[in-house]
C-alpha cells in the first residue's frame, strides 16, 4: 500500500476541495503549474491547444477564465463551438485536471472593464499590436512597435489595446481528477448540473 496517503486520497469529497483549492492558489502564484494550464478549444476541422494564464475562479459560480485577443484564431473556433477544455497538471502534486465546460467571449462589457482596468502596464502591451496575433509576416517581429516593445507608453497610451482585449469564461460542466502514485493511482469524476454534483471514481 501506499505510505503517507493524502487525506483525499479514497475521499470525493476532499478531493473535489482540493480541486477547487489548487485553483484558487494557482491562481494567486504565477510560479505555480496551475498559473498557466493548457487550453483546448476546435471545431470540425481541427483541435487547437494554448498555454493561457489563469486570470479567476469563482467557486460560486462554477467558472474560471483568462484573457485574450478578441483577434485570436480561438475566438473564431470558440463562435462555432463554445465547448472547451482546460487541461491543469502539477508534478509536485502530482495532480491532473480536465476541466471541460461551456465558454462566453465577454467583449466590451462591465467584465472586460474591471478585468482591464486591474491589467497592468506591462501586461497591455499584448494589446497593442497593429496586426491580428497569427497573421502571415515577412519577417520575424513581435508585432509591436520599438516603442511599445520596450514599454515606452504611458497607462493612458495604452487605453487604445483595450479595443483588442476579451475575457474568455469556461462554466464549468465537468472536472477529471487523476492522481498518481507509484503504488496506486486514484481517478474520478465530477459532473456539475443545475447546481447539484455527481461524483464518481473511475478506473486510472
Amino acid at each position: 500500500m501506499l505510505k503517507n496517503k493524502p487525506d483525499y486520497y479514497n475521499d470525493l469529497d476532499k478531493v473535489y476541495l482540493k480541486i477547487w483549492d489548487l485553483l484558487k492558489v494557482g491562481l494567486k502564484n504565477r510560479d505555480l503549474p496551475f498559473h498557466i494550464p493548457v487550453f483546448i478549444c476546435g471545431d470540425k476541422q481541427k483541435s487547437d491547444g494554448r498555454i493561457v494564464v489563469l486570470r479567476g475562479v469563482d467557486t460560486k459560480e462554477k467558472k474560471i477564465w483568462f484573457h485574450s485577443d478578441i483577434r485570436s484564431n480561438k475566438i473564431k473556433i470558440l463562435n462555432s463551438n463554445p465547448e472547451a477544455t482546460l487541461l491543469f497538471y502539477d508534478k509536485n502534486e502530482k495532480i491532473q485536471l480536465r476541466i471541460s465546460g461551456n465558454t462566453k467571449i465577454n467583449y466590451q462589457n462591465n467584465i472586460t472593464k474591471k478585468s482591464w482596468e486591474k491589467t497592468a502596464h506591462m501586461s497591455r502591451q499584448c494589446y497593442l499590436g497593429d496586426k491580428d496575433p497569427g497573421a502571415n509576416i515577412s519577417i520575424p517581429t513581435s508585432g509591436l512597435t520599438p516603442e511599445v516593445d520596450n514599454l515606452k507608453y504611458t497607462k493612458e497610451e495604452s487605453e487604445i489595446g483595450y479595443k483588442n482585449f476579451c475575457v474568455i469564461e469556461t462554466f464549468i460542466k465537468s472536472i477529471e481528477w487523476l492522481y498518481l502514485a507509484a503504488k496506486g493511482h486514484r481517478r474520478a469524476h465530477f459532473s456539475l448540473k443545475n447546481n447539484s454534483l455527481e461524483k464518481k471514481w473511475l478506473i486510472p
